[in-house]
């Protein structure tokens, strides 16, 4: 049985991805729908009184100045969302399009925007029943495009996914038992507005880098057992000397992993100090992680707001229209612009690691781990393919929130750029997947080099344990592709985590 998610309350991360990921069940509460009935009223009587509203009662942008009389404010609403969607280039994805429109209902939810509730039904029957609008990613600069094409479909306009079916919009919706709407009042504008896409993009970015980074902590100290390394760069005495807390809950992580290991028992008074990639996973991973925390904190409270510009605030008595800058996407942007050097980070430190595995002289293995090199080439081209992914990911760290291009004839005269801050980390994170992946790859075949009479950690033997049934041990060169992409898959869905975890309890 699907769970359901309930929205009218506080939407925690791991809701917005059980609906997201999982298609949990969307349902209204009464506090919801009371508080759509009531901004609605209030933007009926705006229109009614021909209040002058941004939006509803004039044009839009630079176009401000334009006044929209009565019998045109429907007309207004359609014409903004047939003009404003102009994303172009390849569609997202079914998780991607399933979050922006469930960060539109939860900004609907929060009973400023003054929209109707069947157009909140709308869209609440098109996310439980997996109709997923055909949604252009590239070309915008914070909101509007992609939002655009979402409602579009809503309108009876454009194309949409059924059943993995594409078809025209009116098709997709009749096989879906739905039939097109026609939008009222402001609604054309606020099913576009503010920060819907950022956060929606944001919000899944950050879920899968703070899974992505805790499998680093794995990753690293499988690792640093497979490369004969030492704990004592670990102990709880070295971390009170840094009392940054993700360092020592990070240096915890990697103990816990590796308790029990014989390997490293047996490796303990072998040399004197370890290189940088296995001695400083405490400070490089620790340090992500705050980025990361202050991130998913920064997209909860997103998740929870409404950046609709105008809002309606008050009652039928007393009751007044804000124009107001909450559309800015700076808040996600610059967090997602941060995750993504985070990120970059601990894949250098990944990266690194897996060289030493490779090269004969630093770790004691052969050539690339394979028992006849020269024949065979064993494990040396991932390393090439991390090299390429690293340098994507350089590039895309580049800051998308620091630059600016004037839209709306100077009305907009700043942007924040959120939107390409966010899409990008979706980017970076996946790169770090496949990053750690192919040090995954390492350090299982290197465990054919390694005294098999000695006990690995408790962690790291439950990792190896799920390997084992996913990917073969190497004796002669294989078709590779596949397995990175089988190992990836163990990573973005948490099985490598999960594994770990139930062995050692929960890593910090």
């Amino acid at each position: 049985m699907k769970k359901t998610v309930t929205l009218g309350g506080y939407l925690t991360l791991e809701d917005f991805m059980d609906v997201v990921r999982h298609h949990a069940v969307v349902e209204f509460s009464e506090n919801y729908k009371e508080k759509i009935r009531k901004s609605r009223a209030l933007v009926e009587k705006c229109v009614e009184e021909e209040r002058v509203v941004y939006g509803t009662t004039t044009g839009f942008g630079a176009l401000v100045t334009q006044t929209i009389s009565k019998d045109q404010a429907e007309k207004l609403q359609r014409n903004i969302v047939l003009t404003h969607s102009t994303s172009v280039g390849e569609p997202f994805g079914e998780e991607e399009v399933r979050a922006i429109m469930l960060v539109a209902l939860q900004h609907m939810g929060m009973g400023v925007s003054g929209i109707r509730l069947e157009t909140a039904e709308m869209y609440r029957e098109a996310l439980n029943k997996n109709l997923i609008p055909y949604t252009p990613q590239e070309g915008s600069v914070g909101y509007l495009c992609a939002e655009g094409h979402i409602a579009s479909v809503m309108i009876g306009e454009g194309k949409a996914y059924y059943e993995g079916q594409l078809y025209d919009s009116r098709t997709a919706l009749a096989k879906a038992g739905m039939k097109p709407i026609t939008l009222s009042y402001k609604e054309g504008l606020s099913l576009l507005n503010g920060t819907i896409s950022p956060t929606a993009l944001a919000a899944l970015a950050v879920d899968d880098a703070i899974r992505a980074v805790k499998t680093a902590d794995v990753c690293g100290a499988m690792s640093l057992e497979g490369l004969g390394g030492l704990l004592r760069a670990y102990d709880p005495r070295v971390m009170a000397c840094r009392p940054q807390r993700e360092i020592k809950e990070t240096a915890e992580n990697v103990r816990a992993v590796l308790k029990g290991s014989g390997v490293l028992e047996a490796c303990k008074d072998s040399h004197v100090q370890d290189p940088l990639s296995i001695r400083c996973i405490p400070q490089t991973h620790g340090a992500a992680k705050r980025i990361l925390y202050n991130a998913r904190e920064v997209v909860e409270t997103e998740l929870n707001s409404c950046a609709d510009n105008p809002i309606v605030w008050g009652d039928e008595d007393q009751f007044e229209a804000f124009s107001n800058g909450n559309p800015d996407s700076s808040y996600v942007g610059l967090q997602m612009d941060a995750a993504c050097i985070a990120a970059a980070s601990v894949a250098k430190m990944s990266e690194r690691r897996n060289v030493r595995f490779l090269d004969t002289s630093l770790s004691g293995h052969p050539w690339f781990l394979i028992k006849s090199p020269g024949l065979n080439s064993g494990l040396m081209i991932p390393q090439y393919t991390q090299a390429g992914l690293l340098n994507d990911m350089r590039i895309l760290s580049m800051p998308a929130s620091v630059d600016n291009v004037t839209t709306s004839a100077n009305q907009e005269d700043y942007v924040a750029m959120g939107y390409n801050a966010c899409r990008k980390a979706l980017k970076v994170v996946k790169k770090l997947e496949y990053i750690l992946a192919i040090e995954l790859m390492s350090i299982y075949q290197a465990q054919q080099f390694i005294d098999k009479n000695l006990d690995r950690g408790q962690g790291s033997q439950a990792v190896l344990n799920l390997l084992k049934e996913r990917i073969p041990v190497m004796e002669e060169d294989v078709y590779l592709y596949p397995l990175i992409e089988t190992l990836r898959s163990t990573i973005h869905d948490g099985e490598v985590l999960e594994a770990a975890q139930k062995t050692v309890g929960q890593l910090k």
